[in-house]
């Protein structure tokens, strides 16, 4: 059973509503990740839900009368709550990150358009940060047109558009519910020059971009599913699918920020062989590095990963120099 009422045309206002009554309560949580989630919701004590972090961090199932009478309210209104055998339950998550609060989907994020948020996140706000300072201090102009491929919640592209309120932002995605979490988190963070935008890569967007920024899904994933399969043998053909597309639709000057993960297998990394033959012969300018050697460990009980001896979390950069054309 889902929400006791139909979601009405304004669920978003109620959305961001919801989100404007929780940063008056001074809501806080942070997003972890799925092993550690699990492992905390495990502890004795932590079966159900009694405040809002329970239930909106947490995701734990709860009483209706846990939680404000006019949070309850809202998340109906937005058609955010389902009721099972063991209590009520939010069908979204709200994460407090960079000074502003996240809409994502609840955990376990298993439907087929889960929206995830978590330190991978967190990875590529501070990658794309970084990079933008980067190129402040080398007196480059702050970029005017950006894309976020592969947006989610829309957390990336809110970071760069507050620190470029005069740029462009164009938070493309092939998922509905990412692109309603994307317009619903920018209406939070109070910015109007995010536009989400439904697109497959940068298919059904037009010209080129001053920056380009992924985080896309970048698991080898048997069943295929969109929010975790990467594609291929080893989960990298939507990253090399963006590098591609950067290589074609980046700007004089114009840089590309990937996050991606890779599996690892005696020393080698495919990833970055992929990268430097689809590079070579391109004039980008480019770095790679890893910037998180072991994470996700539990996927390598799984037959997918039976090659590899650890996951790590790589950073590739390209520019575009500046004289160079497309």
């Amino acid at each position: 059973m889902t929400s006791t009422i139909a979601a009405p045309p304004d669920a978003d206002a109620a959305l961001r509503r919801l989100g404007d009554r929780l940063k008056a309560a001074g809501y806080r949580f942070t997003t972890v990740t799925p092993a550690t989630h699990e492992r905390v919701n495990r502890r004795p004590g932590n079966a159900r839900g009694h405040s809002l972090t329970d239930v909106l961090g947490w995701s734990r199932p709860f009483d209706r009368a846990a939680l404000p009478a006019d949070v309850v309210a809202l998340l109906d209104a937005a058609g955010a709550l389902r009721c099972e055998r063991d209590g009520w339950h939010s069908t979204i998550r709200v994460s407090a990150y960079d000074g502003e609060l996240f809409v994502h989907s609840a955990f376990p994020a298993a439907g087929r358009d889960a929206v995830f948020f978590g330190p991978d996140t967190h990875r590529t706000v501070d990658a794309v940060l970084a990079h933008l300072r980067e190129r402040a201090a080398e007196r480059a102009d702050p970029p005017a047109r950006v894309a976020d491929v592969g947006t989610g919640s829309g957390a990336v592209a809110v970071a760069v558009a507050k620190r470029l309120p005069g740029a462009e932002v164009v938070a493309v995605d092939i998922n509905p519910t990412a692109l309603r979490y994307a317009r619903v988190n920018a209406a939070l963070a109070g910015l109007g020059n995010v536009r989400p935008r439904a697109s497959d890569l940068l298919g059904n967007v037009s010209g080129a971009f001053d920056l380009i920024v992924s985080n896309p899904p970048f698991m080898i994933d048997p069943e295929g599913r969109a929010y975790r399969d990467g594609g291929g043998p080893h989960g990298h053909d939507l990253p090399l699918a963006v590098l591609d597309t950067a290589v074609h639709r980046l700007a004089p000057g114009g840089s590309l920020v990937l996050l991606s993960g890779t599996g690892v297998t005696a020393g080698r990394d495919p990833l970055l062989d992929a990268a430097t033959e689809r590079l070579a012969g391109t004039g980008m300018r480019w770095t790679y590095r890893e910037i998180d050697p072991d994470v996700y460990g539990e996927n390598l009980q799984e037959p997918a990963y039976r090659h590899a001896d650890r996951i790590a979390i790589a950073l590739l950069t390209a520019t575009r120099p500046a004289g160079a054309s497309r």
